[in-house]
């Protein structure tokens, strides 16, 4: 079996540990049982040093055996078809569980980052906030009404819309108590807990390699 490798930064700030992307293959990794190697590419330069694995300089992306992906909606799904922890075998529950992470990606996290961005840069009118609280008043419903998003149990689709609205702004934005009720009962969950106290390590680790 060909070895799973994270890709990830060598180092980031304090802010967005916890937050770097890599954390959702680290956690899907621990969901199922996977074993996996982190590796890294140097935080400075980050825009150009490996374009060759990731077209936009971003991080993550994955290795597995002769295949590289880029995405970590296209990575965390390829994670998804390794395992039934993640994602049902029966095509119902598949189906629920990749149209659930589409979701995440395409219609709440399209909404709530560029809403974040402008939020942290101080922008004295930001025009998204009416978009995202429409689309947050759309998902509170949902999850009033449902436990997990797909096949009456926790998948992919509950790890990547967890992780898309434990945002701390977007948690604190309005009152939604079937929502803060899900991402504390997903986040609790020890696959996520072991994968982001690895990644807070990780990058501390690194601050005491720069301080020598």
């Amino acid at each position: 079996m060909s070895e799973l490798i994270i890709w990830t930064y060598d180092w980031v700030p304090k802010g967005p540990r916890g937050f770097v992307r890599d954390l959702r293959f680290r956690w899907a990794c621990e969901e199922a049982g996977l074993a996996y190697a982190v590796r890294t590419v140097a935080f400075e330069g980050r825009e150009t040093n490996h374009l060759s694995h990731q077209p936009f300089g971003q991080v993550p992306f994955l290795s597995d055996g002769k295949l590289q992906t880029f995405e970590s909606g296209a990575g965390l799904l390829h994670l998804a078809r390794k395992s039934e922890d993640l994602m049902p075998r029966e095509s119902i529950g598949e189906a629920e569980t990749i149209q659930w992470m589409m979701a995440a990606l395409n219609s709440i996290e399209m909404v709530t980052v560029p809403w974040w961005f402008l939020e942290i840069s101080g922008a004295k009118d930001n025009g998204l906030a009416d978009w995202m609280g429409k689309r947050l008043a759309q998902i509170e419903k949902v999850l009033t009404e449902r436990a997990w998003l797909a096949a009456d149990r926790f998948t992919a689709a509950d790890l990547l819309m967890a992780d898309v609205l434990r945002i701390p702004k977007v948690r604190a934005f309005g009152d939604r108590p079937a929502t803060e009720a899900y991402v504390t009962r997903v986040t609790d969950r020890p696959g996520f807990r072991k994968a982001r106290a690895d990644q807070v390590a990780h990058f501390a680790a690194a601050d005491e390699s720069r301080s020598t």
